[in-house]
């Protein structure tokens, strides 16, 4: 098909189709929303496996490693940062409500909050339940974080994404990242869930800078399951979070690792996450894996 130049934006106002290339739209970002300067990272993973946990103390780590680090919430519970704030802080959308959406009436300490060792908090919240995209509020948000000149000195921004990636809304993370990290356990659903996020990536990469940066196992003492799912589609495990107590514990506290009581194992796992931190900065590796059809992930996940 010949290529055709087009200017049509989606709802967050951030995207527009440029051509029409074998069939498929070829999108780019609008220039306005581009996160320029900064490390960018989305955190994707099956619903309740810990990526909260993990985004906030990867935040914590970044910040040790002398980093100016934001971190932004993209799920409507806006708990993704409790335990670097120790509360739940407003949401983006819930206050551009109060302002009938006219972002230039708010000042940055109305929507950014200061956290553990200086880690700068954003919660987006989300549309009321079933009404609304998610990417629209994903959009908003860096809308107005530009808009205010708040990525000009960030080092690294995380977007901890909600659950499964089960709409182009909430994928709508991975038009900024330049790098996609999965949450997962070692059991069937979390590796099922990742791989339909490794599916997402791949076709988001098709029309954006972002790439697969690997896998970080949370809740989980063994490894087999993974480790052989991953050589399968070809991919590595960047990171491993054993399933221990005091990571539970920290929530209950609303408190990041980084501030509870120091102990052997608690030593190990913080260690882990500078370590984890240190090589997002400085190993530039990505994947390009290719996701199982669900069929075959079911008869390949399990023992004989």
């Amino acid at each position: 098909m010949r290529n055709a130049a087009l200017t049509v934006s989606d709802l967050s106002g951030g995207l527009a189709q440029t051509a029409v290339t074998e069939n498929r739209p070829q999108f780019h970002l609008a220039a306005h929303l581009r996160i320029d300067g900064a490390r960018v990272f989305a955190v994707y993973g099956k619903g309740g496996i810990g990526k909260s946990t993990t985004s906030s103390n990867l935040s914590a780590a970044f910040s040790k490693l002398g980093k100016r680090v934001l971190q932004i919430g993209c799920d409507p519970k806006h708990d993704s940062t409790f335990t670097l704030t120790k509360r739940l802080i407003p949401t983006v959308i819930d206050i551009l409500e109060q302002v009938n959406f006219h972002g230039e009436e708010l000042r940055p300490e109305d929507f950014v909050f200061e956290g553990y060792n200086g880690v700068m908090c954003v919660e987006a919240g989300g549309p009321p339940a079933g009404t609304g995209c998610g990417g629209y509020v994903v959009g908003q948000t860096v809308k107005l974080l530009k808009e205010h000149h708040l990525l000009e000195e960030t080092d690294v921004v995380v977007f901890d994404v909600l659950g499964d990636v089960v709409c182009g809304g909430f994928a709508a993370p991975l038009q900024y990242a330049e790098r996609a990290l999965i949450v997962t356990a070692n059991d069937f659903d979390s590796i099922f869930a990742m791989n339909r996020i490794v599916a997402a990536i791949k076709a988001s990469s098709k029309n954006y800078d972002v790439r697969l940066g690997g896998v970080i196992v949370n809740r989980s003492d063994g490894t087999d399951q993974i480790d052989r799912f991953n050589a399968e589609i070809g991919i590595e495990r960047i990171a491993h979070f054993p399933a221990l107590d005091v990571i539970r514990q920290s929530r209950l506290k609303k408190s990041t690792l980084f501030e509870m009581a120091a102990s052997p194992e608690l030593d190990g796992v913080l260690r882990e996450y500078l370590r984890l931190a240190q090589s997002l900065l400085t190993d530039g590796t990505f994947y390009d894996a290719t996701p199982m059809k669900d069929r075959k992930i079911f008869d390949f996940l399990g023992f004989d």
